[in-house]
This record gives structure tokens, sequence and C-alpha cells, in this order.
């Protein structure tokens, strides 16, 4: 695709480990899961096909690259889409499906 590595696997959010540090044991998971204002960090995107590889650069182009701050800030009311994501100095609406194309790391507390 680009320098923006993805990798499948059967649950369809295998991370990469392109971003992961040998001695980091948190835990990577799909940003879907991540409660809200838990602070984290973008480390891959997992594998799509079709119509999905159009989300992933969407995705992309709007800043989910690994390294970059991410948190969830807000989810909808009553059901559980949309998310509200603030990624960098931007927010943006996510889908949950979309929401779990892009894999996270927490943020170590220090």
């Amino acid at each position: 695709m680009n320098s923006f590595s993805v990798q499948a696997s059967e649950s369809g959010a295998q991370p990469c480990g392109a971003g992961l540090s040998s001695a980091s044991a948190l835990p990577v998971m799909g940003l879907d899961q991540l409660a809200p204002h838990q602070a984290a960090r973008v480390v891959d995107l997992s594998q799509a096909d079709g119509e999905d590889e159009s989300l992933l650069l969407r995705l992309m182009e709007i800043g989910f690259l690994p390294g970059e701050s991410v948190r969830i800030v807000a989810t909808g009311f009553p059901g559980p889409d949309p998310l509200a994501v603030r990624i960098g100095q931007a927010t943006f609406a996510l889908r949950r499906h979309e929401a779990a194309k892009v894999l996270v790391q927490l943020e170590a507390l220090v």
C-alpha cells in the first residue's frame, strides 16, 4: 500500500509489530476496545480487502499513523456508534467497525 504496513490474521486485527517495543508488555487492541479518555498510541492498522482498503487509506490520510496519540473522547447515545476520536489535535467521528481497524497500545503511566 505504502510505507505503512498492514498484516492479515484470522481475527483481522493482528499487529505487524512495526511499532511495538520488545520491552513493552502493554496489550495491543482495536481502538474500538479502548475505554473513553484512556490515552493510547497508534501501533498499526489491520489488514483489509476490497472496500476496506479505501477505509485504511482514509484512516492514514486523516492521521492514524504509528506513534500518534489517540483517545476516545465520547461515544454515541444510546447506541455504541459513533465514537468521537481525538488523534493529535483533531477530532473525528468513527463507526466502531472503522475504529476496530486501528490497532493501539495503551500509554504506560509514568
